[in-house]
């Protein structure tokens, strides 16, 4: 086995692993902070895919981005973040029924036919330079405006504050 794949084959089992964590974990908070990794790890999955333009962006957006916005939600709507009545996770049966459509899904995909892919590569710098050229700037300002707003959440919610 080459080094790429077992790279490949590692970040699946995280994605898996920290899927599956976000599903089972009671805690809302812990529950986004597994979404997260597997949007990093998803992220790797792009890198080793050739396309390190989309592992930008899902590090970006939905590491980044997205993350930032659900704790954001979760801080000011809920008082006790870690308290029990912000409790989720799922039961056996919604469980049991995930690992049955896993178990359909993967003989279904062993009885396909198996298919040549080809891989076109694309110029990732010409792709990067159009988007991000005149607009740097402001991507890194917006992140500074979403770093503000995560920090307003925390004292929003902080304890004492009356």
């Amino acid at each position: 086995m080459i080094v790429e794949e077992l790279a490949f084959l590692a970040l699946a089992a995280i994605a898996v692993g920290t899927a599956l964590a976000a599903l089972l974990v009671r805690e809302l908070v812990h529950t986004i902070l597994w979404v997260s990794v597997f949007f990093v790890s998803l992220s790797g999955l792009y890198f080793l895919l050739s396309a390190p333009f989309l592992g930008v962006l899902q590090l970006g957006v939905y590491a980044g981005a997205v993350t930032i916005l659900l704790l954001f939600g979760v801080m000011v709507t809920r008082k006790r973040i870690f308290a029990r009545e912000a409790a989720t996770g799922i039961g056996p049966f919604p469980l049991a029924l995930a690992l049955l459509a896993i178990v359909v899904l993967a003989v279904v995909a062993a009885s396909l036919p198996q298919q040549e892919t080809v891989v076109r590569a694309y110029d990732v710098t010409l792709l990067s330079t159009t988007l991000f050229n005149q607009d740097g700037a402001w991507l890194v300002l917006l992140g500074f405006v979403m770093l503000s707003a995560l920090s307003g959440a925390i004292y929003l919610v902080r304890e004492g504050r009356e």
